[in-house]
């Protein structure tokens, strides 16, 4: 995903947490968040995804991602949805929803971004590029997929 940015949020530090999702909203790329939530044994990964960068992958990717995997099914059984109660911190308000997993964050009234798992994320932006180079012309798709292989390779060292 573009630039990587890996932050680490705690609960109840609503400062931190605040300044996370400053972060994205202000660098306009998504950002990897890991949550240490209190009284949880585990931590939650997301990616954080500004809202115009949502958009755009939305718009371009031609299906939803799929809701259900293999794990996933022995899951859904057992667990039921989180209530979804507005956490606060500062000025920024995450809603989470009860159906699909994502949280919403708002500033003002206003989603500026979106917390995802971080295989749709991945998932959506592939797919999101697949399908917005199928509208470029044949001398422009070489010269970005070239580009492509040079990040990646970059992104390996």
């Amino acid at each position: 995903m573009g630039i990587q940015i890996d932050v680490v949020a705690g609960y109840p530090v609503n400062d931190e947490v605040e300044r996370v999702l400053g972060l994205a909203e202000a660098v306009g790329e998504p950002v990897t968040v890991t949550f240490l939530w209190e009284g949880r044994e585990e931590a939650e990964r997301a990616v954080l995804v500004p809202a115009a960068t949502l958009a755009l992958w939305e718009h371009w990717a031609p299906t939803a991602y799929p809701t259900s995997d293999v794990g996933d099914e022995s899951r859904a059984g057992t667990e039921t949805p989180e209530l979804a109660h507005p956490a606060e911190f500062g000025a920024f308000t995450l809603f989470r929803r009860r159906v699909g997993g994502r949280t919403a964050v708002a500033r003002g009234g206003v989603v500026v971004a979106e917390l995802l798992d971080p295989d749709e994320a991945h998932w959506l932006q592939e797919r999101a590029r697949n399908v917005r180079q199928g509208f470029m012309d044949p001398k422009q798709k070489a010269a970005f997929e070239e580009f492509l292989a040079r990040q990646s390779s970059l992104d390996e060292q």
